[in-house]
Formats: C-alpha cells, structure tokens, sequence
C-alpha cells in the first residue's frame, strides 16, 4: 500500500512519512498516526497525516502490524497508553 488512498490508512497505524523539508531528499520518517489530516478520498502525493509525535507529512509507505513489533516508535506509542 502506497498511502495515496484515505481508507487505508486509520489512526493507530505505523507508517512512513516525508515531511514537507524532506520532499528533495525522499527521507522518510516512521511514526503512528495521530490524525488524518486530508479529506479527500484520494491524493496522488500521498494523504497527509499527522503523527503522534506532532510531525506532519504525506504517508509513503504503510508499514504491516510484523514488522511494527521492532520499531521504537510503535514502543514508545504503547507507553503512552
């Protein structure tokens, strides 16, 4: 899954992220999504979210719940609950 459609992503999932001073390089960021943060069904740079964390870019990458388990994001994401 590439991010660019609004119903597969949801709050709660891990995703990687390239935030709007990263657009030249590509780098991605991981993190959970906090919100959703565009309304259209449909955007082909990718939606925008933002994470928990605060940080705010357009989902590349939706990463599957096997190798969430490793990420320290995910860890710190459960402590806060």
């Amino acid at each position: 899954m590439n991010g660019q459609w609004r119903r597969e992503i949801s709050p709660g999932m891990t995703v990687d992220i390239v935030l709007k001073a990263d657009q030249r390089s590509g780098k991605r960021t991981r993190g959970v999504v906090a919100t959703i943060l565009t309304r259209s069904a449909h955007h082909p740079h990718g939606i925008k979210v933002r994470l928990r964390d605060g940080r705010v870019g357009r989902v590349c990458a939706i990463i599957p719940s096997d190798e969430q388990d490793g990420d320290k994001g995910d860890r710190q994401g459960a402590e806060e609950r």
